[in-house]
């Protein structure tokens, strides 16, 4: 069963912006970005997909292209980053991200979601997936689930906007 998980494309909001379920536009690039992105994929049996319309409209594109069922599924909307979402992460306090540094996997205290959380909504996700999906998600949920897997960088994998990963 191989699942392939697509980032999103480029979002309309400020460089250096957290943001997590804050449900952004996506850039003016859109078409060109989606161009490229149903250029890579793999034949499939179903496009599942977040929530959130950066993630949807992406989605709905490839629906549409390979004549797939579209399903959202909130297990891969993105992290919650509670009172730090829409903030700059240079105002957010250097104390509060070493505390979240120091329990990587457990700090909340910005109100939203823990890695932990995360992870195992993930994990979930990727249990209730079809075989041969194409998942439309976030850069956290992919670093999640190639934590899970134990592919990749784990944590630290990086994925361009557009860019996809192939979990086997």
């Amino acid at each position: 069963m191989a699942l392939t998980l697509v980032r999103h494309t480029t979002p309309a909001v400020a460089a250096g912006t957290c943001y997590g379920r804050t449900d952004l536009a996506l850039a003016d690039s859109f078409e060109d970005e989606a161009d490229r992105v149903l250029q890579t994929l793999p034949s499939a049996t179903v496009v599942l997909t977040s929530p959130l319309q950066r993630c949807t409209r992406l989605a709905r594109r490839i629906s549409d292209h390979a004549e797939l069922e579209l399903r959202p599924s909130s297990g891969w909307i993105e992290m919650d980053f509670g009172a730090w979402e829409g903030v700059p992460w240079a105002d957010i306090p250097r104390d509060s991200l070493d505390a979240w540094a120091a329990d990587f996997d457990h700090f909340n205290d910005h109100g939203g979601e823990s890695v932990a959380m995360l992870e195992r909504r993930v994990r979930a996700a990727l249990t209730a997936a079809p075989p041969n999906a194409i998942v439309v998600t976030h850069a956290g949920c992919i670093k999640a689930a190639c934590a899970i897997y134990g592919l990749h960088q784990g944590w630290n994998t990086e994925t361009v906007f557009g860019g996809s990963v192939t979990l086997d």
